[in-house]
């Protein structure tokens, strides 16, 4: 059977719209590449291949019936496990909610259904999603597969690791501060978080989340390629009531000129020579495919934002959470609680509505900045991905891992979008760049992707280094 997994998520789906292949071959193809590596990495901790099998055949009877089957046809799909999939535990790493079965699938991934995709697999994610690390005491470590020795990311560290290497053209993951980003960019892929309200997100399955929560966390894909990452937020950002933030706002935006700034140290933040030379290199990409490219010494209130997203997510529910985690056991979810009570002892009572009203500032600001530029690059991390649980090495290491997040942890209080667009290895080790625009602005992040990524990235997907 020809390697259909190999194949772009957008070649895959006209194969099939085609008739060209069957949804079961490239279902079959899946499910033997997951055969084959899932055993080194660990990204996928639960599939049903038969749920598979029947999803492909009820493709492929619509395309036989003469029906649409849907722009994702065919297309191999997985879903963290912080999400919503019905009959799938919503474990979300920890073992208290290891049998929390969800009788009804977030609009997500009702969306990507909606839209032909197969559900191919729950991707691994840290406990409570709470680390740029990927491990728990439920369904253990994933490795990065293109070096055991680094961090694959978090939380949605399973789905980058899944995409890299061959599991699925797609995955679906959540962000609220960096999840989606940092693991594209430390497994070498791409991944979007898209604005606030432009996915639509709901989990019947748990109690309404925190006001802080609410406001920044976010669904999106991650790919191998940026038409990929298009045609993934697309399916996933049809409108679904359950939402009330949801926004149906349409892809593309008026015609702005082709401007980017080019922000080297955002908030004076300390980055890796070969960071800086991925960014500047970036910035030539973009001059080449016709852009003009402002470099700028910083970017409004990141320091500011970055403290209040901590306020907004630590801040409310925070005791609840530390019991949590004691409760569960994990050692890395610990030593997030450890590190981060010290920066929640003092917060006042009324720390919620102060930061709520901050926050309308921040977003102005923002919104005033972007106005001047079509896309802003910046740092997605400080460093090269990180070793292995570095954050669980004393506080030094933690507080190393927080500072290099800085841009994962700043940009969502404001709500807005984030592209992180993998641009080469260096002896070996993923970097990559990322791409802010204004809210809903997702196609000037993507336009500005697609001209960075041809002008070279590295290959995928690949077979894990053992």
């Amino acid at each position: 059977m020809q390697e259909l997994w190999r194949l772009s998520a957008a070649e895959l789906a006209r194969l099939v719209r085609a008739r060209e292949v069957s949804a079961r071959e490239a279902a079959q193809s899946a499910l033997e590449r997951l055969d084959a590596v899932n055993p080194v990495i660990h990204a996928v901790v639960e599939h049903r291949p038969e749920s598979v099998l029947d999803q492909a055949d009820d493709i492929d009877r619509a395309i036989a019936r003469g029906d649409d089957p849907g722009p994702l046809a065919g297309v191999c799909v997985t879903v963290k496990i912080n999400t919503d999939q019905a009959g799938f535990a919503t474990t979300n790493g920890t073992r208290l909610q290891a049998d929390l079965i969800a009788q009804a699938s977030s609009p997500a991934v009702d969306n990507l259904r909606k839209a032909g995709a197969i559900l191919l697999g729950r991707s691994n994610s840290p406990t409570f999603a709470l680390r740029w690390f990927t491990s728990n005491l439920v369904h253990g470590r994933t490795l990065n597969p293109r070096n055991p020795s680094l961090t694959p990311g978090g939380s949605s560290g399973g789905a980058a690791a899944a995409v890299a290497a061959g599991i699925g053209q797609l995955a679906l993951g959540t962000d609220i501060g960096g999840s989606i980003r940092y693991p594209a960019y430390a497994c070498g892929v791409h991944g979007l978080r898209p604005s606030f309200g432009r996915v639509p997100a709901f989990n019947a399955s748990s109690p309404e989340r925190p006001i802080g929560a609410q406001l920044m966390s976010a669904a999106g894909p991650i790919a191998r390629t940026i038409d990929d990452l298009r045609l993934g937020f697309i399916a996933m950002a049809a409108p679904d009531l359950r939402d009330p933030w949801h926004v149906p706002m349409p892809f593309e935006g008026r015609a702005v000129p082709l401007r980017a700034a080019l922000c080297l140290r955002p908030g004076a933040l300390r980055i890796a020579k070969e960071v800086e030379d991925a960014l500047l290199d970036a910035a030539r990409r973009l001059k080449d495919a016709g852009w003009t490219v402002d470099e700028i010494d910083d970017v409004p209130s990141i320091r500011e934002a970055g403290q209040l997203q901590e306020r907004l997510w630590l801040g409310d529910g925070f005791d609840a959470l530390a019991d949590a985690v004691a409760r569960d056991g994990d050692p890395g979810a610990s030593a997030v609680v450890a590190n981060a009570r010290l920066k929640v002892k003092d917060l006042p009572a009324d720390v919620i509505s102060r930061s709520l009203v901050r926050r309308t500032t921040l977003v102005r600001q923002w919104r005033l900045f972007l106005d001047q530029y079509a896309v802003v690059l910046m740092p997605v991390s400080a460093e090269l991905p990180f070793p292995d649980d570095l954050d669980q090495r004393g506080a030094q290491g933690f507080d190393r891992v927080w500072e290099a997040q800085l841009t994962m942890r700043a940009l969502p209080a404001m709500g807005l979008p984030g592209l992180a667009v993998t641009t080469q290895l260096v002896d070996g080790v993923p970097v990559g760049v990322q791409i802010v625009a204004a809210h809903h602005r997702e196609d000037l992040c993507l336009l500005a992707g697609r001209a960075i990524e041809a002008r070279g990235v590295p290959p995928s997907p690949i077979d894990p280094v053992v």
